[in-house]
């Protein structure tokens, strides 16, 4: 008699991360695939980080003190309604724990980040998925249209992953309005300080007018520490409460907490990587378009390229022989589909070579 897991196991999808995609590239690797920084942190993060390691004989502090309060300060916010977490993912995983229940709804836009699932899938609620429009961008309309009494939680991934776009804070504040209050609106912002519509910090003009949204942020992109996953959220002191309940204790590391209060003081390494971010995503946008490729209107730190004719598994093929490795469509919902981080321009020349020649 075999040993009987519990039914939800066979629900949650297989989370495949980029290093799936680099492990079918044999030699030297152009590591595209993660939209990861490819820029490691400031020196004084460095240092910090290897002080801390120092100290690593004792537990990290299990309600970030520190780290909340230097987020508060950053962002003129209640350290009271910032929680943090081990990468951004697990707050919005504690979301799910805090409100979902087998009766209830969960929507989100489709394609989009896909850890999504795994919170219908986790709970047993229904999982409504939006279609994207034709410019890759969330249907907010259709979004509306899909909540009922059921629904718990609404997702709005801005800039979204994987396509890159970007919606304003005034057609997300005329969304939120229309929104029962009672179901909770998370804006997912791992990628919001690439986009250049507006401040990044527009959008938390939004937590003041209501009391249903949460935004999360996170360290792993701008800021380059993904191996330390530092995560975040900005709502109500009830909502930090509700996550913290559902976690298990001392989940951020002390070096990470460290790492991450060193990180906001450098706000103008901040600046600078988003500028080279900037500079590249213009020109891989040029060179992909010479390509006769489309790609969506990224505001984010990645392209979402479309493959037209071309079969996705050939692409992708040729790009991994040629060592090259970016993150397949089909597995984020958009098969037919690529999406590579943009790197440094030497990286980004290897991914345009290469894809030249894998198209053939």
């Amino acid at each position: 008699m075999s040993i009987t897991f519990v039914e939800k196991l066979a629900r949650i999808p297989h989370y495949e991360a980029g290093a799936a995609s680099a492990a079918k590239v044999s030699g030297p690797v152009t590591m595209l695939a993660s939209n990861e920084s490819p820029y490691p942190p400031v020196e004084a993060v460095v240092e910090a980080a290897r002080a801390a390691v120092r100290e690593v004989n004792r537990y990290p502090d299990p309600s970030a003190v520190e780290l909340r309060a230097a987020l508060g300060a950053r962002f003129d916010y209640p350290p009271a309604g910032i929680a943090v977490g081990n990468g951004s993912c697990e707050i919005l995983l504690a979301a799910g724990e805090a409100l979902l229940e087998p009766w209830s709804e969960l929507v989100y836009a489709w394609p989009s980040f896909s850890m999504y699932p795994h919170m219908g899938a986790a709970t047993a609620a229904k999982e409504v998925r939006v279609p994207l429009n034709d410019a890759y961008a969330h249907d907010l309309d259709a979004m509306l249209a899909a909540i009922n009494d059921r629904t718990r939680i609404v997702i709005v991934c801005n800039p979204n992953n994987p396509t890159g776009t970007f919606i304003a804070t005034d057609r997300i504040a005329a969304f939120v309005e229309r929104v029962p209050p009672d179901v909770l609106v998370v804006l997912d912002e791992a990628y919001v300080e690439f986009q250049t519509v507006e401040d990044p910090d527009v959008s938390l003009d939004l937590l003041k007018r209501f009391p249903n949204v949460v935004v999360l942020r996170t360290f792993s992109k701008v800021y380059g520490l993904a191996g330390l996953r530092v995560g975040y959220s900005l709502g109500t002191e009830q909502f930090r409460m509700a996550v913290e309940r559902v976690r298990q204790p001392f989940d951020v590391n002390h070096v990470a907490q460290v790492a991450a209060i060193e990180a906001l003081k450098h706000q103008d390494d901040v600046a600078q990587r988003v500028e080279r971010s900037v500079v590249e995503r213009l020109w891989l946008a040029e060179q992909v378009s010479e390509l006769g490729l489309r790609q969506s209107d990224s505001q984010a730190n990645f392209a979402w390229i479309a493959l037209g004719d071309h079969r996705e598994s050939d692409v992708l093929k040729g790009l991994a022989e040629r060592g090259v490795a970016v993150r397949p469509g089909e597995g984020l919902g958009g098969a037919g589909h690529i999406r590579a981080t943009y790197g440094t321009r030497a990286q980004n020349e290897r991914l345009i070579e290469a894809l030249r020649d894998a198209l053939g």
